[in-house]
């Protein structure tokens, strides 16, 4: 199972920039989109179908043109939900729930805290309300792949410069910790089962060179429950794909 997550930035934008191209090359048999930026019928689905991907579940915000996620998938999920059941962040589209046999794909958008305190705290709401979402979850469905937009580096080795980000949304010491309290829950991050060098970064900002000089943060991931950790044959950041200021991710099970 092969599965490539990627906040587009505008689905529609990165479709026009050439993405159905790339993933017809790329052939995931589950695609994972953050910030879709779009309405359901806004999206190109005849567009998906014809280069494989029958399948289209669209969670997108009430807010026309902002937040979404969706999962794109050539086989039919046994099942699904939109949301986690909770007014205050449903209502921003961000996550879906998708069943392929024994494991459970969750396509996650979490906020980002940068605009200030108030959608900071929304940030933080959010991750304690996932949390438990994620808990209840595994009780029944236990092999568990988290991809998305989590907006936050977990370690320095994750961050340029991280000495200059102590104090920034999205590498907070709280956050950091919440991702801590996330692993030590049983959940691994499968980038780094294969990577442990540094500068591997998922996003860069619009900042003149940022990209070219790879002053980037590591915010979008692949995690997975302990369960599934003998299943992992592959995690990797495909940098060269430039339809967002974000890289896809990839994940191969077994």
């Amino acid at each position: 199972m092969k599965i490539v997550s990627f906040n587009l930035n505008g689905i529609r934008s990165a479709i026009s920039k050439g993405l159905l191209e790339w993933l017809k090359q790329e052939s995931p048999d589950i695609f994972c989109v953050q910030e879709t930026k779009a309405q359901p019928e806004q999206i190109d689905g005849l567009a998906l179908q014809s280069i494989g991907y029958e399948h289209q579940l669209v969670h997108s915000a009430e807010k026309k043109g902002y937040s979404g996620v969706a999962v794109f998938s050539k086989e039919k999920p046994d099942d699904y939900f939109l949301g986690m059941d909770y007014p205050y962040c449903d209502n921003e589209g961000r996550v879906i729930r998708a069943d392929f046999g024994d494991v459970t794909v969750v396509c996650v958008y979490i906020p980002s805290g940068t605009t200030g305190g108030v959608r900071q705290a929304v940030k933080m709401r959010f991750l304690d309300t996932f949390t438990d979402y994620l808990m209840e979850l595994r009780k029944t469905r236990p092999n568990l792949v988290i991809c998305g937009d989590f907006n936050i580096c977990h370690k320095p080795i994750d961050i340029n410069h991280p000495e200059r980000h102590m104090n920034v949304s999205g590498f907070l010491p709280e956050e950091r910790k919440w991702f801590d309290r996330l692993i030590d829950l049983g959940f691994v991050d499968s980038f780094r089962v294969f990577n442990k060098e540094p500068d591997q970064y998922s996003w860069w900002s619009f900042r003149a060179g940022s990209r070219q000089k790879n002053m980037g943060w590591r915010i979008d991931y692949h995690i997975v429950t302990e369960s599934l950790k003998p299943r992992l044959k592959s995690a990797a950041i495909h940098w060269q794909a430039e339809f967002s200021d974000h890289a896809p991710v990839m994940l191969e099970l077994i």
